[in-house]
């Protein structure tokens, strides 16, 4: 049940404005204490889109029985049955912004090693590789679960989708739920569960748990806190405590990396005054720099730990400068932690008498061996390129510039772990706070209840891709297990 806030939904476009903000597609403030949608398709209806499919790795070492690649295999292809994973993005077959695509080419693959590949004929393979993004695009637009799954729902004569609706809490005794409260047109009203009805969240990875412990599911502490402000229950038997709920909240941290070359020609996007000829060519033919959210290339590694585990790392590189970094010959390397961090937060309420959701302050960096693997993959990095300073850029080859290339290890340490506008960023690439076999059960459903679940984000752990392909292939594998238990006929009496 996916907290619906506006009767909207965002156009086919693909638009990274969004992420300025000003637009009633996000979440008001007293909803989620956070960057995210509340509109139909949720994130996936503002994000970039970038659909890369995790490797076997990820669920054989960070998910539990049940959901190993094997496992998922079958869900997986059903979901690349329905929703594609495309490389060649605009309609016309040609690759746009390609001026830094080639200069890191030139640096990863020539010049460091990397093996230049195809993300989607070798989706395992993500030690030393480059290549192309891959999409979720749909005839040159934006593609994801609106544009396919709900098309199939809107088909079925037992569906019915609310917009305007915000979900209050889930109405259980003792995890048997039975109705839902919800608030729409300025009133509240129940929604009753048939006697083998499920209650199923979909609210994302900070909404989905906070609304379990609206409903009197979580830590103990934070029911308490409820309880005490008449936001819950006072009979502490009718919650179920569940210290999992909201734990282990993870996002990406992020360190923009600014790089100029005399060769590369910058493009940025605007929709309110794009080119005329880009204008016209996608308008018409689906084509141009405006039929792709402006990634050109992307890379990926794991470091070695010293205890025999390692820690991905991924570098996405844009068509454009950053912050003060924005002349001509500037695109922006954004360098993300992925699978195998230490680092993880928990999804906390507002101390101010709202109780909204949101992140607690130890979701980045609260395990040093994180700074330290991201410092090395980024000096590992510097060495293979040309000698430079900001001031003395390099003749041939990138130069960084918000980070020079000749940094220290310690440097780079000290960078980025110190909030500016350029390190400690948030992805909001929210995931990780309701995990399989500790928040819920390897049917998603809620540790302690009968019949409530959770299929987003929350379930998923840390991926070593962005999260939007290993998200609906839980998702998809969700939905098979929550039908496989609904056939053995279990009602719910209350």
């Amino acid at each position: 049940m996916r907290q619906m806030c506006q009767p909207v939904t965002l156009t086919n476009r693909i638009d990274k404005s969004i992420f300025n903000g000003g637009t009633d597609l996000l979440c008001p403030s007293d909803v989620v204490s956070a960057f995210s949608a509340c509109t139909i398709g949720g994130n996936s209806a503002i994000n970039a889109g970038l659909y890369f499919q995790p490797p076997a790795s990820d669920w054989d070492d960070y998910h539990p029985e049940g959901w190993k690649s094997a496992d998922v295999k079958d869900a997986t292809q059903r979901l690349l049955d329905t929703q594609p994973s495309i490389e060649s993005y605009s309609l016309d077959g040609k690759y746009y912004m390609q001026t830094g695509y080639d200069e890191a080419k030139k640096w990863l693959v020539d010049a460091a090693g990397y093996s230049e590949v195809s993300f989607n004929e070798e989706p395992d393979n993500k030690d030393m590789v480059f290549g192309r993004p891959v999409y979720n695009y749909i005839d040159g637009q934006r593609g994801g679960p609106t544009r396919t799954y709900l098309q199939n729902a809107l088909a079925r004569s037992n569906f019915h989708l609310q917009t305007g609706v915000r979900v209050k809490q889930i109405n259980h005794i003792n995890g048997a739920a039975s109705s839902i409260t919800v608030q729409t047109n300025g009133s509240s009203k129940n929604i009753r569960l048939s006697p083998s009805g499920r209650v199923v969240l979909s609210a994302g990875a900070i909404a989905s748990p906070g609304l379990l412990m609206h409903s009197g599911i979580g830590p103990q502490e934070t029911l308490k806190n409820l309880s005490s402000a008449g936001a819950i229950s006072s009979n502490s038997s009718s919650w179920i405590v569940n210290p999992s709920v909201g734990e282990g909240l993870f996002d990406n941290p992020n360190t923009f990396i600014e790089l100029s070359a005399s060769t590369i020609e910058s493009y940025v996007q605007d929709y309110n005054n794009p080119i005329p000829a880009d204008r016209v060519l996608y308008l018409s033919d689906r084509s141009g720099p405006y039929a792709f959210a402006s990634q050109t290339s992307a890379f990926w590694a794991y470091m070695p730990n010293a205890d025999g585990t390692r820690t991905g790392v991924q570098g996405t590189i844009d068509s454009s400068g950053h912050g003060e970094y924005v002349n001509n010959n500037t695109i922006t390397l954004n360098v993300y932690g992925t699978s195998g961090l230490g680092s993880a937060g928990s999804v906390v309420l507002s101390e101010d008498g709202n109780f909204t959701p949101g992140p607690s302050s130890d979701v980045y960096y609260s395990d040093p061996r994180d700074a330290d693997s991201i410092a090395q993959f980024i000096h590992s990095l510097f060495q293979a390129l040309p000698a430079s300073t900001p001031d003395a850029p390099a003749a041939d080859g990138l130069t960084p510039l918000n980070l020079a290339q000749g940094s220290t290890l310690d440097e780079i340490r000290a960078y980025i772990t110190t909030y500016s506008d350029y390190a400690v960023g948030s992805v909001q690439h929210w995931s990780s706070s309701c995990r399989i076999g500790k928040c819920v059960d390897a049917d998603t459903k809620v540790v302690g209840s009968r019949n409530i679940h959770v299929v987003d984000a929350s379930i998923v752990s840390p991926l070593t891709v962005n999260p939007q392909f290993g998200v609906m292939v839980a998702a998809e594998k969700g939905a098979e297990r929550i039908l496989d238990t609904w056939k053995s006929g279990v009602r719910i009496s209350l």
